[in-house]
């Protein structure tokens, strides 16, 4: 088959105009075209006035016109070229002989895809999540939303699906895939019941409740394979000898042998990290980013990215992002936009307040909101900086206390309008946007919140950001703090076998391990975690 890229259409197009765009690309008659699947669709909004889809096909054509001769008689043109084989291949089988079964410590993204493809390939995996089953996770952490009481081992953090599960279910990311393992991932995840269109738009997501059935259909899938999900078992310690882990014990007092253990734990497994720590398993401070979550009318955004065209059902609602580099050396952008979403309660930790944003697959809240986040290094970290791994997750809950007092102390999030916090006082009442956090929202002083420099840099970003963005400093918009999640605060580093520095058999994957930023990137790694287990068993 032959890809065609770069295909533009206007907005409002017949069916039909797809086909004649390709025909006439080729210069071959429609009628040799026997068939085009679309692979991305994507939409230009820089001409507000004038949008258009961008289209890329794979087109099919009959025997009467050679594929050889059209890519050869197209052979300068970067729009038209062979389509790639796509398709998963497993990399092995598991040997008859194996001794013990892999362990996969944690169900998020990495977790989940680690454990299918080991299952594929026969190994018939147990996997270990501290947390519950997606839907009793969704009940607890519905309790901290609705009544402020916190499990903090089931929540939005920990349990079936991990974070990403209530999140906006983004699809999409910026890493390197040159063997097309993310369209595993979004197949897997089509069989199991998204949408079929997450294989072609160009920034698929799924959406809170239908992940929940997703999830669900793919443990059956992994149970039906041979493995085994056990939830509610935290892990609280590893039996390592000579540099090669043995075992895994659990808090119930459970010891279980293991010489394969994949950790899929998601940012946020904060006393796994401590106990990894104290073992001695190699890990070292990364960057991450702390910030607010912003929140403005959906449709001031949808106006300001879609212009007259705000509103059309075939756009559906707008995102952005955005970048500013503070003149005191920060980086400030926009992180996890959620269009026609929410902002919700996110901590894992008593007396601590973490905001994060979800958006449903409808994405028909009155409200979008993104994470308006401050890079920051290990040298801004307390307790040893650089030298401790640790030092990230030191900084972290100080930030969360911290945030915890400014709202009340009752799990309320501390907030402020964006007039007020940019002119430097206190907020006393809401204006014309209404936050969407719950418990609810607790109007004070953000300026104690976060740093002096992340404040600052904030600060300036703001009326950068409204340039940018017609009414983004809008005075009536509200920050929420705080967005402390961003990404895991350390990695636990590993060699080009995906096996920790240290331990072998030991196998950090996805983004608490700090490999991975969001759902797909999370699943790819756990894929390629699954496959370097699976040639070294």
């Amino acid at each position: 088959m032959i890809r065609i890229s770069e295909l533009r259409l206007p907005l409002e197009h017949p069916p039909e105009a797809l086909k004649t765009a390709v025909a006439r690309r080729l210069g071959i008659p429609e009628a040799h075209i026997r068939g085009l699947t679309l692979f991305r669709r994507s939409h230009d909004a820089r001409k507000k006035n004038a949008l258009t889809f961008i289209y890329s096909v794979d087109v099919e054509v009959d025997s009467q016109v050679a594929d050889t001769d059209l890519l050869n008689k197209f052979a300068a043109d970067p729009r038209i070229g062979p389509t790639p084989d796509m398709s998963y291949c497993l990399v092995t089988r598991a040997p008859a002989s194996l001794a013990t079964r892999p362990v996969v410590v944690g169900f998020g993204p990495a977790g989940i895809f680690a454990a299918l493809v080991l299952a594929q390939m026969g190994f018939r995996p147990l996997v270990l999540e501290r947390g519950k089953s997606v839907r009793e996770r969704t009940k607890d952490t519905w309790g901290l939303w609705r009544k402020n009481v916190l499990n903090p081992e089931s929540n939005v953090q920990f349990g079936e699906g991990g974070a990403g599960t209530f999140s906006d279910g983004k699809l999409y990311s910026q890493v390197k895939d040159p063997r097309h393992l993310g369209r595993k991932v979004l197949t897997e995840f089509v069989k199991a019941g998204a949408p079929a269109e997450i294989l072609y738009v160009a920034k698929p997501h799924i959406g809170t409740f239908r992940l929940v059935g997703i999830v669900e259909h793919m443990r059956r899938e992994i149970e039906s394979l041979g493995g085994e999900i056990r939830f509610q078992s935290r892990v609280t310690g590893l039996h390592i000898e000579s540099g090669q882990v043995q075992g895994i014990m659990l808090a119930s007092g459970e010891e279980i042998a293991a010489r394969q253990v994949v950790l899929a734990l998601g940012h946020s497994a904060r006393d796994t990290f401590e106990m990894l720590h104290a073992t001695g398993v190699f890990m070292e401070a990364k960057p991450f980013s702390v910030g607010f979550r912003i929140e403005h009318p959906q449709s001031l955004i949808d106006r300001a990215r879609l212009g007259p065209n705000a509103g059309n059902p075939l756009l559906g609602a707008a995102d952005y992002k955005l970048v500013h580099h503070a003149s005191n050396g920060r980086s400030v952008y926009s992180f996890c936009m959620c269009p026609g979403g929410q902002v919700v309660a996110a901590t894992s930790e008593l007396n601590c307040v973490v905001t994060n944003g979800m958006s449903q697959y409808s994405r028909a809240e009155r409200n979008a909101n993104a994470g308006i986040v401050v890079g920051i290094t290990p040298e801004d970290y307390p307790g040893g900086g650089a030298g401790n791994p640790l030092a990230g997750i030191v900084l972290q809950r100080q930030i969360e206390a911290r945030a915890f007092t400014l709202g009340g102390g009752t799990y309320e999030a501390p907030g402020q309008l964006v007039g007020d916090f940019l002119a430097a006082r206190p907020s006393t009442q809401l204006g014309s946007v209404i936050p969407s956090y719950q418990p609810g929202v607790h109007l004070t002083d953000l300026s104690t919140a976060l740093p002096d420099y992340a404040i600052a840099a904030l600060r300036e970003a703001l009326p950068v950001f409204g340039r940018q963005i017609r009414g983004f400093d809008l005075a009536d918009a509200v920050l929420t703090g705080v967005e402390t999640r961003t990404s895991s605060p350390l990695r636990i580093t590993r060699g080009r076998d995906y096996q920790s520095l240290n331990v072998r058999g030991l196998f950090p994957a996805g983004e608490g391990a700090g490999y991975a930023g969001g759902i797909l990137s999370a699943g790819i790694d756990g894929i390629r975690v699954a496959e370097a287990l699976a040639l070294d068993a």
